[in-house]
């Protein structure tokens, strides 16, 4: 049986992600522990791969519009199956640290390329197709700190051997991503590209002037500058509030699986209806959620909180991705994907940090209402300039 181009490249995403995911989330900080750092050396370690993502997605894109989407996806998959291997070498911190930024540029380079890639072979479908793209990739998101936890938990009593069965594991599912990843063939616009680096440079520049862009890339950036300080701060304050870490673990998994059943409808919905009412629709519905956090402290509303939460950045980010894919050409959409790829690390990296010195000196209710007034500010800039630019189409016509 012989897949189509779009499920063979989500039954990639799949894997890659979760691939990534199972390399991290719990492994991780417990790895990074057992060989010795303190607890500003489990952070530093969890934010290479974050910074990878920052510097790497805008080249990345770049590259696929110059060399072809299918010869980078390669390359990411390469990474994907060679750096858990790496881990099994491993001795100390500084070591690690080189792994998680070569191990980072797997994420970084596919994430931006599949995305330009569904937005090639899609367009009046768009929004819809990405959704399902986003959807297969958080289901490997979702099973990996299950399957990752579960063999960590099954072998206690020997943590050095059981990290390295789920690195193991890591690196099988990288070789599969690799073997799916050479049957993707390219867009029919880059199997014959000729373009010049000179001209290359020059489309990237096209992409990195147009306003419009980089106004819908800063609101996915606002919602995930929120959503990092939720995901890092609402287990402190739950557990602050006398909540379990297992109702805990109910609001992170319960906001993963909204998104995965919302994203396709929430991306078909854009494609009927227009993206920028639904993108600042989302944002004002996400800031809500997370500046109503403080108010309550029992399980059943912050449960609500959380999957309305979750609805919101499906909402965002469904149209987000579409919105750039319509105002890009094909020749520069990975750039335009790119673009988007290091924003949106930047707001997601950026949360924890800020939101972090706030809680440290104000407490955990000022950085909640510090992330919602900067997705509430991300959104009406987006808004205004939305009616600006169409006010000045009206008067011109």
């Amino acid at each position: 049986m012989r897949l189509s181009p779009f499920i063979l490249l989500c039954t990639t995403g799949l894997f890659a992600i979760f691939s990534s995911t199972i390399s991290k989330s719990p492994v991780l900080p417990l790895f990074t522990t057992y060989l010795g750092a303190d607890p500003s050396g489990v952070g530093m370690i969890a934010a290479v791969s974050a910074f990878t993502g920052i510097v790497a997605s805008i080249p990345a894109g770049i590259l696929s519009d110059r060399l072809g989407r299918r010869r980078m996806l390669i390359f990411s998959a390469i990474v994907f199956a060679s750096a858990p291997f790496l881990y099994l070498l491993v001795t100390n911190i500084y070591q690690l640290a080189a792994i998680r930024f070569y191990h980072g540029l797997a994420t970084a380079i596919f994430v931006p390329v599949a995305m330009a890639l569904v937005s090639d072979l899609f367009q009046k479908e768009r929004g819809e197709k990405i959704g399902w793209f986003s959807t297969y990739t958080l289901v490997g998101r979702f099973m990996a700190p299950i399957i990752g936890g579960a063999i960590i938990g099954a072998m206690v009593i020997s943590p050095g051997f059981s990290y390295k069965i789920v690195y193991i594991v890591c690196g099988i599912t990288g070789v599969l991503v690799l073997l799916l990843a050479l049957m993707i063939q390219d867009s029919d616009v880059h199997k014959n590209n000729n373009h010049s680096w000179a001209e290359t440079t020059d489309i990237f520049k096209t992409v990195i002037s147009n306003k419009n862009i980089l106004l819908t890339s800063g609101v996915e950036a606002a919602i995930l500058f929120s959503y990092g300080t939720f995901e890092t701060f609402l287990p402190l304050y739950a557990i602050n509030a006398g909540i379990s870490a297992y109702e805990i673990g109910i609001f992170l998994s319960s906001q993963i699986i909204t998104l995965a059943l919302t994203k396709p409808v929430m991306g078909r919905f854009s494609d009927k209806h227009g993206r920028e009412p639904q993108i600042f629709a989302g944002a004002i519905v996400g800031a809500v959620c997370i500046g109503s956090l403080p108010i309550f402290k029992s399980f059943l509303p912050l449960l609500a909180l959380s999957i309305l939460f979750g609805l919101s950045l499906s909402i965002v980010t469904s149209a987000t991705s579409a919105r750039i894919a319509d105002l890009s050409r094909q020749e520069n959409r990975g750039s335009a994907m790119g673009v988007l790829g290091s924003i949106m690390d930047i707001g997601h990296t950026t949360g924890p940090i800020v939101a972090g010195i706030i809680a440290a000196y104000f407490g955990f209710t000022q950085s909640f209402l510090t992330a919602s007034l900067v997705v509430i500010a991300a959104a009406f800039v987006f808004w205004f300039s939305i009616k600006r630019t169409s006010v000045k189409t009206n008067i011109a016509a």
